[in-house]
């Protein structure tokens, strides 16, 4: 992340584009106004061939063919919360790299082709639970794996998925004052 909006120019994206299929372009920087490109500079500078996220949010862009592509912000919040939930039910000391590995890994799965084919690289927001399971599942098959999960029984992975599942926190509020219906 620099912070220096427009950094990433049109001779060094449309290079990148001519030098592989599909340049990765992440102009990570925040607010919008120091993004390195935006996203609709990265996707006309390479014909709508790029794989672009940014750290801001973006509008979709629609190309003059009329293909539309959905920039996706990258954010951690897609697999902290995984991470955290799959250390944590397991027992984890430590979170190591192929910890790390597998989560991303669960991530990228679980995008859509249709998702990927609009130039998303994240799933959609409002999967962000599913998402959190299924990288904290990943986790803790990994800290097992590594003889990590102190506090997994054999038992408990053998149907991992509804063990994590019971394990998340469910936001659920109670209402703090009993509404009642007074009648006359």
């Amino acid at each position: 992340m620099t912070t220096v909006g427009g950094l990433f120019s049109e001779e060094i994206v449309t290079e990148m584009a001519s030098s592989c299929e599909r340049p990765i372009i992440f102009p990570l920087s925040n607010p919008t106004t120091n993004a390195e490109c935006t996203a609709e500079q990265a996707f006309e500078w390479t014909d709508g061939k790029c794989i672009f996220a940014a750290g801001s949010p973006f509008d979709p862009v629609t190309m003059e063919d009329g293909r539309v592509f959905y920039p996706t912000q990258c954010n951690n919040m897609y697999v902290f919360p995984g991470i955290g939930l799959g250390a944590t039910v397991c027992g984890a000391k430590t979170v190591s790299d192929r910890m790390l590995y597998v989560a991303a890994e669960a991530l990228a799965n679980f995008v859509t082709e249709e998702e990927l084919a609009q130039g998303k690289v994240f799933p959609h927001i409002s999967n962000i639970r599913e998402v959190s399971h299924r990288v904290a599942v990943a986790v803790v098959r990994e800290a097992a794996r590594e003889g990590q999960a102190t506090k997994l029984k054999e038992k408990d992975m053998d149907n991992l998925e509804d063990y994590v599942a019971k394990k998340m926190y469910d936001p659920l509020y109670v209402p703090l004052i009993e509404k009642r219906t007074i009648r006359i």
